[in-house]
């Protein structure tokens, strides 16, 4: 597996070895041990799946302590531009962003620690899009910030997402107070 930094610290790109052959693929999406190694010593303790068609955008969530998660996600059908906000008070990256894309071709996951916001805007149909969390739902501390906030002038790459309810009103970044 390669590990790519970005230019955000604790944000990363893992890049697992694919083996291809005349039958398909096979990769190791998590290997504990292999986690340890790089420095990921998290502890996932519930998987999701979310399905999406294209121009869907989900985001941009977080969970308010004592319930933050830290997120390895993946996309295992279709594909996402995945964009992960530094909401770390102390953070020398605080209110910047970071993009990827993913997809079932690449297979590169992104790590997101807790203290971020993520979200991510599906780029084709029927994209199935994975996530391992470190922490349990907890809907009371669930959060969002705008996904659209022109601080932060995140290039989603789209003008007219596909957008949930809950999503087209989360707060601006300049009214949002950090509970990291």
């Amino acid at each position: 597996m390669e590990i790519v930094k970005t230019r955000i610290p604790d944000l990363v790109i893992i890049k697992p070895k694919v083996y291809n052959d005349s039958r398909g693929y096979f990769f190791e999406s998590y290997n504990q041990d292999a986690f340890l190694k790089i420095g990921l010593d998290d502890n996932f303790v519930q998987d999701n799946e979310s399905k999406s068609n294209k121009g869907v955008l989900r985001g941009l969530h977080f969970q308010k302590p004592p319930f933050t998660q830290g997120k390895l996600v993946r996309v295992m059908h279709g594909a996402v531009l995945d964009v992960a906000v530094d909401l770390r008070k102390n953070s020398p990256t605080y209110g910047q962003w970071e993009s990827v894309e993913l997809n079932h071709n690449n297979k590169w996951m992104y790590w997101i620690p807790p203290g971020f916001a993520h979200g991510f805007v599906t780029l084709e149909d029927n994209t199935v899009f994975f996530y391992k969390c470190t922490n349990i739902y907890n809907k009371e501390s669930e959060d969002s910030i705008q996904w659209n906030d022109p601080d932060l002038n995140i290039d989603w790459k789209i003008d007219n997402p596909i957008l949930s309810d809950k999503d087209k009103s989360g707060p601006l970044f300049r009214d949002f107070k950090t509970p990291f």
